[in-house]
Order: structure tokens, then C-alpha cells, then sequence
């Protein structure tokens, strides 16, 4: 039988919260006893990545606490639930599912009498075949000359995912034979954007996937009609250049505005979407099908990573966990997350939205207030550019700000060059693994202004290159390290009621129902 408790009430947790302070990084990393860790604290991934956590404050009796505070949180059940089909999103009383895009972890899952994985794989199906006909020119513009370029028009879960997800692996695909369109993508309803976009592409060769699963998405209808706009200026049928995404209720799903409609459905959150058609679709168009096919097949392998009982086997549980101790015992308010990859460049914004629209809550599952923090502040940058930037605070700053560093032994564009007797590749590594050390060790000086106390924790996940099945299992890592998390803190991790009331009251004042300060708040800004 499952429990739900608050964290406070967990026995575990009250051990936990005995061991704070326990580890002194400056000793633990020292010598021959931080070559020892590094060597024990590691986790295999999926995907022959590793989950490396030496320079973590943590040892075997911290360790012990947090595998104890894992069994009575019962967080192996509260996963089999969930991909078992268990209503876990309370809020909006729904199933949660992405898991379910990219592989079988329990039994079936039937819901609304729909086998959901079958529907998952049918869908992919639909969007891999367009994408095909897509490359083959069998479908193409009013011309009958081939598509050059896709736009994916969205916000949030259906930008920011897929956005990361090209980004990641698009040097790639070039330099591997496996780049068929290039992406572009609108979000912001700042008029800016798209108009930024669509002067950057030709039109008349560009494919438009429209992404909104309601079918009401004010700010992605708002760019549509732009984008609308521009074609027929251009003198092109929108309708030969758009697709949509959209659940099968929606009025987008059987409009003749549309090449194609792929379906998703309420049990996947957008953040959560970019192993479903969300991502699916522009991502087969810009790398063709079986790219996202290997990018399921590694999120499909650390899906079941998550699933296994020993703690030092399941890496997304530990990173999880040893989170829930620097936030809830040790009291750091934030989390960097900071990818030695440029391809990476926009995963650390797809983070921020999965990791604090998630667990950025203050009532549990049941609606009651909790009374210990939750979700930390997320944000980053790649390497060396943070190096630049704001890692002046995280060295010397008066808040210690956990770090998750993500690095790659080769670069992804096959292109390098020799300086001073090491490689580009080579001095990004170098940077990586010199700022674990200066992090956790710090350096003593006369001089105040450059001395560094260290005891700045940190973990890294290494692999060899970033191809689609690394990103795959990264993001599964990621996705699952929340999911768990959630758990831990009894909260519902798959609803977003804090994004509402902003758009409620934008609303009014575009209908100019306003008073007090709303009013004078739209009439600073010309509304």
C-alpha cells in the first residue's frame, strides 16, 4: 500500500537532517582520498554516460541515510504507479504518461479505452511517414518544390524541449549525414520574434508545425496568424505549409488548415513532451525518424535505470536524492546547471521550466501547506561562457549554489585545432575538471580578495559524445530526477496552476476590464 507523507513526518528524514555538515569537501577531495571517491562515486547511465558524485557532500553513512529515506518515502512504488497507470497527477486528476512515448516499463496502460502506448507509437508512426514523404519530395510546396526548412510555433513545453533537443543535436547530425531540414522556432508573442524568424527563411520552402494541444493557446494562435499572414503576402496557401500538434479534441485536429495533424493527450504534461509528437515531429523533420528513434531508445534505457531498487544503480534516484539533502538539510537555495557542451546551450532553459514549474510548489498533493522548502532555483549556462560570467558567485558569493556539470570527451563537429600543445576539446575538459577541484577544495591566500573557501559541492555526468541516445538518456535522467524529488516532498509535480493567474489577468486587460492599479499598470504600457 502506498503512502503519501509530507517529508517532515518521514523517520528517515529526521536522521538525515542529524548528519548536515557531515562532509568537509576541502579534506574529502584532498589527495589520495579524492582519487578513492572518485573512483567509488560512480553511476552508470544509460547510453554510456556516468553519474559522477565524488565532489558531492556526501560518504557511505550520508549514503546509508539517504537509501533509508528512499525505502519509507517508497519511491521504487510511487515510479511502478505511475508507469503502471495510477492517477498521480492529483491536481487536474490525470494519468501521467511520458515515460509511455518511449517504451513498455510496466503493464498496459488503458485509458478512455485507448491501449496509450499503442496510440504513442501510432502517432510516431504518423509523424515518421510525413517526415519521409517530407524528404522524398512527395510532399512538397504549391510548386512541387521540396521543403528546406521546418518552423516549430509553440511556448513553453512545446518550445523550450524541442528547441534544446535540435539545438543538441543538430552539429551532429551534419557532420553524421543526417541533417534533412533545418529548424527554426517562434514562441514569444513579442512580435520581434516571429518577424525575426520569418525574415531569416524562405517562406515559399518552409513547412510551419503548429504546436498547442488545447487548439487555444493564446500566444501560439497569436503567431500563427502571423505567420498566416506572411505566407499570403508572399502569395502561398497557408494551408500547404502548416501541420499541427494538437490533441484529437481540439479544433485544430480535423481542420482543413492543416497538411497533417499528430496527436498528444492531457496525460503529458508540455515539459514533458519532447519524446512525444511535441518533439517527435520536428525533430524527425529536421533528422529524419530514426535519429528520434535512437533519442527515444536512450531515454527508453534510463526510464528503466529508474526502476531499480539499489540506489547506487539507479543514478536519477541518487541525484534526486542527494538534492533533497542539499536543499532540505544543508539549505541551498538553487542549483547550476552548467553543460561543458555548447549543443547544449539551451538545455539548462529546458531544465529551469522541468525542474521549477514542477516542484516549484508550496501545498502538497493535498492541497495543504508544506512546511520545508521544495524546488531550488535552477539556472545556467555552457562552459567556459559561465566561467566569464557569474561564476564569480559561485566561487566567492555568500550562498553555496550546488553544481551539476554535464562534459563529453569529443566534440560533436569532427573540427579542432592544436594551441599550445592541447586541443579545443582537450582545454574544454581541462576547464571542467579544474572547476570540480576549485570548487570543492578552494585555494587559502593572504590576500582576501582571492581567496576561496571552497566546500562548493558539485556533480558531473560524463560521456563520450553527445549523440541521440546520450541526449535521450540525459533528459531522461533529468525528467526522472524531478519526478522523484516530487515524491519526496509529497507534491504534485505534473500540474502548473502558477502560470494561470498572469494569463487571467492579461486577459482582462486586453478586454480592458480594469481597475486600481491593473489599469494603471496597462495604461503605462499603451493597452
Amino acid at each position: 500500500m502506498i503512502s503519501w507523507k509530507n517529508l517532515d513526518t518521514l523517520s528517515a528524514y529526521q536522521s538525515l537532517c542529524a548528519l548536515k555538515g557531515r562532509v568537509k569537501l576541502q579534506e574529502a577531495m584532498a589527495g589520495e582520498n579524492g582519487a578513492r571517491r572518485v573512483a567509488a562515486y560512480t553511476v552508470p547511465m544509460a547510453a554510456g554516460l556516468q553519474y559522477h558524485f565524488a565532489a558531492k557532500q556526501v560518504d557511505d553513512v550520508v549514503l546509508a541515510a539517504l537509501k533509508e529515506l528512499a525505502r519509507e518515502a517508497q519511491l521504487n512504488e510511487k515510479y511502478e504507479a505511475l508507469y503502471n497507470g495510477d492517477v498521480i497527477n492529483t491536481g487536474e486528476k490525470r494519468l501521467v504518461l511520458h515515460q509511455l512515448t518511449r517504451g513498455q516499463l510496466g503493464k498496459d496502460v488503458v485509458a478512455d479505452g485507448v491501449n496509450k502506448r499503442d496510440f504513442y507509437v501510432a502517432q510516431q508512426k504518423k509523424a515518421a511517414d510525413f517526415a519521409n514523404q517530407v524528404h522524398e519530395g512527395k510532399i512538397t510546396n504549391a510548386q512541387g518544390e521540396k521543403f528546406t526548412t521546418v518552423v516549430q510555433i509553440g511556448i513553453g513545453g512545446s518550445d523550450l524541449g524541442p528547441r534544446a533537443m535540435y539545438l543538441a543535436l543538430e552539429n551532429w547530425a551534419k557532420q553524421n549525414g543526417c541533417f534533412k531540414m533545418e529548424a527554426r522556432f517562434i514562441s514569444n508573442v513579442d512580435p520581434d520574434d516571429a518577424a525575426s524568424v520569418l525574415k531569416g527563411i524562405d517562406v515559399a520552402h518552409s513547412l510551419f508545425v503548429l504546436v498547442s494541444k488545447s487548439g487555444t493557446t493564446l500566444e501560439t494562435l497569436t503567431n500563427e496568424s502571423f505567420v498566416k499572414e506572411a505566407l499570403r503576402a508572399a502569395g502561398l496557401d497557408p494551408a500547404r505549409h502548416m501541420v499541427a500538434v494538437t490533441s484529437e479534441t481540439s479544433p485544430l485536429a480535423k481542420s482543413s488548415d492543416y497538411l497533417a495533424a499528430f496527436f498528444m493527450d492531457d496525460y503529458i504534461g508540455g515539459r514533458y513532451s519532447s519524446t512525444s509528437c511535441v518533439g517527435g515531429a520536428v525533430l524527425s523533420l529536421a533528422f529524419g525518424p530514426d535519429v528520434f528513434a535512437r533519442f527515444l531508445q536512450g531515454a527508453a534505457e534510463e526510464d528503466a535505470l529508474a526502476k531499480e531498487t539499489d540506489l547506487m544503480k539507479n543514478p536519477a534516484m541518487l541525484d534526486a536524492l542527494i538534492g533533497v539533502y542539499e536543499r532540505n538539510v544543508q539549505g541551498y537555495p538553487a542549483t547550476a546547471v552548467l553543460p561543458y557542451s555548447q549543443a547544449l546551450s539551451r538545455f539548462p532553459a529546458h531544465l529551469q521550466q522541468l525542474d521549477m514549474e514542477s516542484n516549484g510548489k508550496s501545498v502538497n498533493r493535498f492541497g495543504e501547506p508544506v512546511s520545508y522548502v521544495t524546488g531550488p532555483v535552477i539556472f545556467g549556462e555552457p562552459g567556459t561562457n559561465g566561467q566569464h560570467s557569474f561564476y564569480q558567485l559561485l566561487h566567492q558569493g555568500t550562498d553555496i549554489v550546488p553544481l551539476q556539470f554535464v562534459g563529453f570527451k569529443k566534440s560533436q563537429a569532427g573540427m579542432d585545432v592544436t594551441i599550445q600543445g592541447s586541443t579545443s576539446q582537450q582545454k574544454l575538459c581541462a576547464n571542467v575538471a579544474a572547476q570540480i577541484m576549485a570548487f570543492a577544495c578552494g585555494k587559502q591566500d593572504e590576500n582576501p580578495n582571492k581567496s576561496f573557501a571552497g566546500g562548493r559541492p558539485s556533480s558531473i555526468i560524463i560521456g563520450d559524445q553527445l549523440t541521440p541516445e546520450a541526449l535521450g538518456a540525459l533528459l531522461a535522467h533529468f525528467e526522472n530526477k524531478v519526478m522523484f524529488q516530487g515524491f519526496v516532498w509529497n507534491l504534485n509535480s505534473f500540474d502548473q496552476e502558477g502560470v494561470q493567474l498572469g494569463k487571467v489577468l492579461a486577459k482582462r486587460v486586453l478586454a480592458h476590464e480594469t481597475d486600481g492599479a491593473l489599469k494603471a499598470f496597462s495604461d503605462l504600457m499603451d493597452i
